[in-house]
């Protein structure tokens, strides 16, 4: 694991969307020993730029903030606010790749993302499915998985951005099992001696004995058995439409989605500010906002930082930082950040 040390590294994301705002009120927030920890992996001008926007008394390139940035220029002027750039695209691949190899020689002890556009990324010739798989091909990991945590219910997913008839394709034994390992290893990690896990099934009432299918029986019966022979309590198939309802009650400690909206709709449901996404199966450590770029708001200094808040304080548990109060909240309501 990547945690060598208690240094978090930030990624500024796209420099068009809202990540870069969200930082620096988060940033604005923290004691000068808690900035002591952080480096920002993005362009000092747009985090400048954002600063002013947000109000934040913060100076990138002078000691007021003493906050560490990673410096990478951008090609030619700053990319306007809200708008699909693919130079903004190929900055932010290139934040996450300096990041990475920050984070594999033992620089940082765990990565925070903030949220890329992939329209843009792909367009600039970097073609991946969002944070999970680009980290997994920077690193060369045979898998990954992607968890969402929250205070009263988290979630590890199968399969994420694929399409509905591909998703259906992945949920195989092989992989059901490894994404159940995966999150009992992570539940273990962070405290938990005997994670309680339920297997979300694939069908609607798990397939009702083979009339509404039979990947139900067929790949997740299996997957859960060889779990629970390995002494994981691991439970499933359960009906996806209870399964939720009876973690979020504690009858759980981690749901297993076959795919990607199953698992995000009840967890943007229940936690849509402080949802963590967490990169499991990595060599490195990494935890993200649960958040898009939301181009329709960004400039305006309305994003919400209570996600980006979320994000490092996970972070800081997992590379054995403490992790201390921040000095205030918003005044306002937390205007909900939605995908552009």
């Amino acid at each position: 694991m990547s945690a060598a040390c208690n240094i978090i590294g930030i990624t500024m994301g796209d420099p068009a969307g809202v990540g870069p705002e969200v930082i620096c009120k988060a940033v604005a927030e923290m004691s000068p020993a808690q900035r002591a920890r952080v480096r920002i992996f993005g362009n000092r001008d747009v985090l400048q730029r954002a600063a002013e926007v947000v109000g934040a008394d913060l100076d990138f390139s002078g000691p007021r903030a003493r906050v560490a940035v990673e410096h990478t220029p951008c090609d030619g002027d700053l990319p306007p606010f809200g708008r699909l750039d693919a130079r903004a695209g190929d900055a932010s691949f290139r934040y996450i790749e300096s990041a990475v190899r920050a984070a594999q020689s033992g620089e940082i002890g765990c990565i925070v993302t903030a949220p890329i556009n992939k329209q843009a990324l792909n367009a600039a010739g970097h073609h991946y499915d969002g944070h999970t798989g680009m980290l997994a091909a920077l690193t060369g990991a045979r898998s990954s998985f992607m968890l969402l945590a929250s205070e009263r219910m988290s979630v590890i997913h199968v399969s994420t951005h694929v399409a509905l008839r591909g998703a259906i394709e992945r949920a195989r034994t092989p992989r059901i099992l490894d994404t159940i390992r995966a999150g009992h290893e992570h539940f273990r990690r962070i405290g938990v001696a005997a994670p309680r896990i339920a297997v979300a099934g694939l069908n609607p009432h798990c397939g009702e004995n083979g009339l509404f299918g039979t990947e139900d029986s067929e790949q997740i019966v299996p997957a859960v058995a060889a779990a629970r022979a390995e002494g994981i309590d691991a439970v499933g198939p359960v009906p996806a439409d209870t399964v939720f309802q009876k973690a979020y009650h504690g009858a759980y400690d981690l749901v297993v989605a076959m795919y990607h909206d199953q698992g995000h709709i009840p967890m943007k449901l229940v936690a849509f500010d402080t949802t963590v996404n967490v990169s499991l199966g990595l060599p490195i450590d990494r935890t993200s906002v649960d958040h898009g770029t939301a181009f329709d708001i960004a400039g305006t200094g309305r994003a919400n930082h209570v996600n980006m808040h979320a994000a490092i304080a996970y972070a800081e548990r997992l590379a054995g930082a403490p992790c201390e109060p921040r000095q205030s909240d918003d005044d306002g309501v937390p205007i909900p950040l939605g995908h552009p």
